[in-house]
This record gives C-alpha cells, sequence and structure tokens, in this order.
C-alpha cells in the first residue's frame, strides 16, 4: 500500500503560520535580511489557496489561487506544475474542510502521475532511487484565518491585505 493511500484528512501534516512565515522569509530572501522586496518567489515551495468566494480580504505572497470548485479538473496541472517543488502548502479560510481534501487529492493525484516520494533506502539499476523526488505536502493551521490575525499587516508575506474586512473576525 502507497503512502498517499494510507494517509487520510486526519493525519495529514499541519503546518503553523509561524513556521510558514519562516520558510519565505529565508526562502525569498537567502541573504537572511528579511526584506522580501525581491519579486521572485521562493523556488522551493508553493502555496495552494483552494479559497472560493471567499477568497477576499488578502492572500498570502506568492500563492497560487485555486478555487476548491475547480480542484478536480484542475488537480493533474497543479500537481506537473508543483512536481519539483520540496513544499506544497494547501489552506483555504480555516483549514478544517477545503484546505486538507485538497492536499488529500494532491496527494494521491501525484502518486498516480509522477509515482510515490523516493524512497530514502534502495535504487533501481539506473543508481536513481525509486518514484517521484520526495515533497512534502502540508496543510496550514487555521487556514487563512489565523494567517490574517498574525501576518496580515506585514507586507512581505500578506497582499491586497484588507484590515476592515477582518475587523470582526471571520464572517462565512
Amino acid at each position: 500500500m502507497s503512502s498517499a493511500t494510507r494517509i487520510s484528512i486526519a493525519t495529514l501534516p499541519r503546518i503553523s503560520p509561524t513556521n510558514l512565515s519562516q520558510i519565505l522569509l529565508a526562502a525569498s530572501n537567502p541573504t537572511n535580511s528579511s526584506n522580501l522586496d525581491t519579486h521572485t518567489a521562493p523556488n522551493n515551495i508553493a502555496i495552494v489557496d483552494v479559497r472560493d468566494d471567499d477568497h477576499i480580504g488578502g492572500h498570502i505572497r506568492y500563492s497560487h489561487h485555486q478555487p476548491s470548485s475547480t480542484l478536480d479538473t484542475h488537480m493533474p496541472t497543479l500537481v506537473r506544475k508543483f512536481k519539483d517543488k520540496e513544499i506544497v502548502v494547501f489552506h483555504c479560510a480555516l483549514s478544517q474542510q477545503r484546505g486538507p481534501s485538497a492536499a488529500l487529492k494532491y496527494l494521491r493525484e501525484r502518486e498516480r502521475l509522477v509515482g510515490p516520494n523516493k524512497e530514502t533506502e534502495g535504487e533501481d539499476e539506473s543508481g536513481e532511487g525509486k518514484g517521484a523526488m520526495e515533497q512534502k505536502v502540508y496543510v496550514l493551521d487555521r487556514g487563512f484565518v489565523g494567517w490574517q490575525e498574525v501576518y496580515g499587516e506585514d507586507s512581505r508575506l500578506t497582499e491586497g491585505y484588507r484590515k476592515e474586512i477582518w475587523k470582526e473576525g471571520y464572517w462565512m
């Protein structure tokens, strides 16, 4: 049984907003000056925002918006687009349903199209490991709601933030 088949929504790994922000800051600026003024997206991480009509009030810088309502038809494209990323993070507003469901669909589709992650032990006859390049897939803990509470006004990490939308909390 493959690893993607064994994983469930309940066992998907989570990443905290703090850990994600540290990865973004480090990956976006290798000189560690914490200045994301460079307009180059980090090349080792992809963030997929699956919010639908609630995709308002801001988004994580460099994230890819793919509404959950379109995932079934676009999942193979996402897998190909992000096949060389070390980390892929999915989120919705709260990361309770749409984000985790998207991450699980992604893992299963990736395994179908690319194969399982390379194993650390064992090589085939060509000397290469079995399967696809290892990729870590996470769900952003507490989704964009949790993200914006801490990093909404940090323009290095969040784009299009509208504080007035969030002042009363999440409304959906």
